[in-house]
This record gives C-alpha cells, structure tokens and sequence, in this order.
C-alpha cells in the first residue's frame, strides 16, 4: 500500500455542510425517505462524484452507485455506503458519514494514483431509516439485494399516504422491476460490503475510543402490545390486600426484569432490556386504581442464548405476579428479528488496519439495525466501523467530531486497498 493513500477527509466536510444546508428544518435534520430531502442529498453526492470522475448508475429502487474501476472489471467489487435519509428532526451525521467515508476513500486512492485490482463502489442507499417513514425495513438495500418482498411495494408512506411503489415512481423510479426481484448486488458480484456509521450510543465516548469495529448486529424479540388488566377502585377507599393494581404489578415485572437483566450480564451475557412503553389507561384517573395498564418490550442481544434466558424469565414472573396481585397479563403477538455476525475475515482486516495505523480501536456489537444486515443475510461478507459519537443518534445533537471520522476513514481506506489489491 502506497504511504501516501489517505482519505480526503477535506471534501468529505465539505459535504457534511452542504448536506445540513440543504436538510436543515429548523431544528434539526430532515431527509425524508424518497421525499425531497433524501433526492437533494442524493443529488449532492451524486453531482461530487461525477466531479470526480466516478462512474455512477442508479437502480431500479434509486440506489446510487458510484464506482471507482479497477483493472479487473469481471472481478468481484468492494461496496461501501450507507443511507442518506434520516428520521424527522434528525441528525447531521447517521447514515451520511457512511456515505461521505467511502467518498473520501476513493478520492484519496485518485489523488494518489492508486489503482485498485477490482471495482470499489460507493453506495447511498435508499430508506434505511424506512420505520420513520414507512412500516418496513431496510427498503433500498433489500431492493440493491433482489430481496425486497413485493408486498413492500404496497405499504404506505406515513406522512403522505401513499404507497412505496408510488414513491418511487414519482421520482423517475421502476417499482414494477423491484417488485420483479431485479438486483445489482449479491454473493455472485460483491466480494464485501463495509459500512462506516456513528455510534449510536455513548460507549466509545465514555471509554475516549475513536472507532468501533462491530462484531454484529442484534436479533430482537419484541412485544408491541402487551397489557395488564386488573380491576378499576378509589384510591381512597380500597386496603391495599383488596386492590388489583395493574401499574403496580407492571412495575414489579419491570423491576424484576431489570434485576435479571444485571445477573445475566455478571454471567457475561450482553444484552439490552428495555420498556418502551410504561403506561396506564385513558381510564385511569387521579383518584382511581389503574385497573388497566400496557407496556412495550425491546429485548436485543447478538446472543440467541441471551434473549431466550430473558423471555424464560419473563414467562417464570408473570404467573406469580398474577397470583400475588390478582392481575393477569396479555403479551399479544412476539415478533422479532434473527442476529447478524459480521464477517470474520472483514472484521480482522478492519482490526489489522487500525493496528497497523495506531488508531485506538474496540471491538463492539451494535445495539441498532443498519443496511449491512441485508447484506450479511444475503450472503455477502459484512462488515461495520462505528466512529466515536456524542449525545446520542436520532436527534439534533448529534456531534460526531471530524477528527474521529478521519480515523475511521483512515482505517477503511488502508482496510479497501488491501481488500481491493
């Protein structure tokens, strides 16, 4: 590897202050998933890379492809990317650092003259952040992939009201080639897919590490609409041993819960519990006894073992809740999602490439889903770099700091040109 290949980490700033120019709402970032927002960030990035004399394409689903040659064109390319849409009132930087890393990868290797053996292309993907917008996952990689179910052409778009498919088409796009299972990528063409991503959470914040490299990303088991019902009283005037109070046979399951959660981690499980929904009724009222109550849970773990010890737990606790407190629990329909390793080899030529460069580095799982789950589950190798964060993701606060972005881009660039020959 040349001594001099470094990203350009200039233009990829560059970029990051045209794309809050022209997503900022206000109060934070808005890019909506096949709205305005998303196509001017796709226009951007697409006018930049034509500026750099990077081939680009589009797909049927609006997936842009801009691609570095290599001297072998037959061979298998190297993608990087990410998603350019956001959550309402979002940050600058989730999915957009992505995107702006693999950039500044392939201008680095120009400015050096560097030609790699095979294809790297740079990919901004389309609605990954589809649950802000519309009811699905992973729209644009699963399109990108041939694995976008046809029947996801036909969900609607929350804001708007109208379908998937056209959203697409109003944008210049063919739904009827998605719904047909057309693909650009899979096992047969792309060697290995790379997504550089701000950390979402505070983990390489509070340990002072500038990079991540993920180790995978969680399965869930999910319970969306769960209730507790015991019985409407006053409050004044029910002894507590005549009472069926739902809050507080909810709190004590939640309570408990939580105690198992910290046992199971002394136990070196790793793992996330967490109540998204706590709440009594529109019944309920200042002076009655919550006969009604219903709750959220969001259980993720890399570990199938470790999801399976909670939900085990969670079944051990709610028959004797429910005698001690006469109440009875209702969990509604589970739903969930499998795990997603990252590849083996991917992640110790990420870890390689770190060392090599002195940049401090930790090994990690991801605690959310990201696009290199549809590319790990259809059999491409996969591979994440997180990059040290602040305040948190999916709001206006985010403050990735530059400096922490050169070093993940550093370690992707060295990380491509060795993968790339």
């Amino acid at each position: 590897m040349r001594p001099n290949l470094t990203p350009d980490v200039a233009l990829a700033a560059r970029l990051f202050e045209g794309l809050h120019e022209r997503s900022y709402d206000g109060v934070g970032i808005t890019r909506e998933a096949y709205g305005p927002g998303e196509q001017a960030a796709h226009d951007l990035v697409r006018a930049t890379a034509e500026g750099l004399r990077l081939e680009t394409d589009i797909d049927a689903a609006g997936n842009l492809y801009m691609t570095l040659p290599g001297r072998d064109r037959a061979a298998k390319r190297i993608v990087l990317g990410s998603h350019l849409d956001s959550v309402p009132q979002g940050g600058n930087f989730d999915g957009a650092a992505g995107v702006l890393a693999g950039l500044a990868t392939v201008a680095g290797m120009q400015a050096a003259g560097f030609v790699p053996a095979r294809d790297i292309t740079v990919l901004a993907i389309r609605a990954e952040e589809a649950g802000a917008w519309f009811p699905t996952s992973y729209l644009g990689s699963h399109a990108a992939l041939g694995r976008l179910g046809p029947a996801a052409l036909d969900v609607r778009r929350l804001d708007t009201g109208r379908t998937l498919a056209d959203h697409m088409r109003a944008q210049g796009f063919d739904p009827d080639a998605v719904r047909a299972g057309a693909r650009r990528l899979g096992p047969d063409n792309t060697a290995a897919y790379v997504e550089v991503h701000i950390e979402q959470g505070p983990v390489l914040d509070a340990e002072a590490i500038p990079v991540g490299i993920v180790t995978g990303i969680p399965g869930s088991r999910r319970l969306r609409a769960a209730r507790v019902v015991g019985e409407y009283n006053h409050s004044g005037a029910t002894p507590r041993r005549y009472r069926q109070d739902a809050a507080i046979a909810l709190a004590e399951l939640a309570y408990k819960l939580d105690a198992h959660w910290a046992a199971l981690e002394t136990q070196g499980h790793a793992l996330v519990c967490t109540f998204c929904v706590l709440a009594t009724t529109e019944a309920a009222g200042f002076t009655k006894i919550p006969g009604e109550a219903r709750f959220q849970l969001d259980l993720r773990s890399v570990r199938p073992d470790s999801l399976d010890a909670m939900v085990a737990e969670l079944h051990r606790l709610i028959p004797r809740i429910e005698a001690r407190r006469g109440v009875r629990f209702t969990l509604g329909e589970e739903t969930g999602s499998a795990a997603s390793p990252m590849d083996a080899e991917v992640q110790a030529g990420l870890t390689r490439a770190a060392a090599t460069l002195g940049i401090a580095h930790k090994r990690m799982a991801s605690g959310g889903g990201h696009d290199a789950v549809a590319f790990a589950q259809a059999g491409v190798p996969a591979g994440m770099l997180f990059v040290r964060n602040q305040n948190g993701s999916h709001n206006p606060h985010e403050a990735m700091r530059l400096e922490d972005f050169a070093a993940a881009c550093a370690v992707l660039t060295r990380w491509a040109a060795e993968a790339a020959g």
